[in-house]
């Protein structure tokens, strides 16, 4: 049976919740272009439309080490006071008009201190840019709520000192923590002490795990760090034989530990062939808590409303389907039990509904 096709608009419409979205891989091209002028970096092409393809191409190399490498412009004019702000801003009101209504943002502060900002005044500048976005957003009659997501980057050493921003501004915006950057070579244990301070302060987290590094990445994760949420966690399908699952995969699914999904990325990084066989679909049915996300929507050439679309166009998924994600982050959002209750009931399935 086919399942119906769902128009571009309506699923624009829907609401969506996204756990997994990179602060410095959402740019807007010309802000890049825009800004990287006023810093004096220099950029592969200086027109928004080359730029924007030139990020998709080089990200889709099926490298995850080079895909990381795009980074280098978007960072070069994330270093100052005027570029946080402007860009955090803007990542909010592109959420908003894309129809989210919960999200989590990501980044490292540490890789935006080249010009000489502190760690705290990273935090505090991307704060009141999202809380501009979010004011902004709100009066044009599309709120989101924004939350923070910390990263400490897993190959450096100042893992440490991001828990401790984390634990610090848990309370003025910081919602969580997480550790980024290359994960083979780089186990998630070597920063036990941090995920062990995280937990003493009753800070949440995730883990990047399962995407450019297979099981013992996440077996780590879960089992060692006490992750709650797994970043991308592509790999848990080395874990299920014929639909059966192995110990930690039943581990992660009957524990409802969310698995932070990112289609476009992972064909982006070789983690996925293709949209239509991608695990997405079928840890879906075998009844994981799986998220629907964007991972970085600059460097990926994405959004929510398209990572929709494929799946219903090249997947088959349902309006049902769209809706159970959408449920599924929100309730594994790193907020108050009430609040995601909240959402749940008062935005979220009121939107599914009035949207068809």
């Amino acid at each position: 049976m086919t399942a119906p096709r769902i128009d571009t608009e309506t699923l624009r419409r829907l609401p969506k919740a996204v756990l997994h979205d990179h602060l410095d891989g959402g740019l807007r091209p010309a802000t890049v272009i825009e800004l990287a002028a006023a810093v004096g970096h220099t950029l592969p092409t200086t027109d928004p439309d080359e730029l924007a393809a030139w990020y998709v191409e080089a990200a889709g190399s099926g490298d995850l080490v080079r895909y990381i490498g795009t980074f280098e412009h978007t960072l070069a004019v994330m270093q100052t006071r005027e570029g946080l702000l402007r860009v955090a801003e803007e990542y909010v009101l592109d959420l908003a008009a894309d129809g989210v209504v919960y999200a989590e943002v990501r980044y490292a502060p540490e890789l935006n201190t080249r010009a000489g900002l502190t760690l705290a005044e990273v935090v505090e500048t991307v704060q009141e840019g999202l809380a501009a976005g979010m004011a902004k957003a709100a009066a044009a009659g599309t709120p989101v709520r924004v939350g923070t997501l910390l990263c400490g980057m897993r190959m450096f050493d100042r893992v440490g000192e991001a828990a401790d921003l984390a634990v610090a501004y848990r309370d003025a915006g910081v919602v969580g923590f997480d550790i980024a950057g290359a994960e083979d070579g780089f186990p998630p244990a070597d920063h036990l002490a941090a995920f062990e301070h995280l937990r003493a302060e009753s800070v949440p987290f995730t883990i990047h795990a399962g995407e450019a590094y297979g099981l013992p990445s996440i077996h780590q994760a879960v089992q060692v760090c006490g992750a709650q949420r797994l970043g991308h966690g592509v790999r848990i399908t080395e874990d299920i034989v014929d639909g059966k699952l192995g110990r930690l995969a039943g581990w992660v699914r009957d524990r409802r530990i969310a698995l932070e999904m990112c289609p476009t990325s992972n064909l982006q990084t070789g983690c996925a062939t293709s949209i239509a066989e991608h695990p997405v679909t079928a840890l879906k049915d075998l009844g994981f808590r799986v998220t629907l996300n964007t991972d970085n929507r600059l460097v990926s050439g994405t959004t929510m409303t398209r990572e929709m679309a494929l799946l219903v166009q090249e997947a088959g998924w349902t309006v049902e389907d769209l809706r159970t994600v959408t449920v599924n982050a929100v309730k594994s959002a790193f907020i108050p039990f009430d609040e995601r209750k909240a959402l749940i009931e008062n935005v979220v399935l009121p939107g599914y509904a009035e949207a068809l």
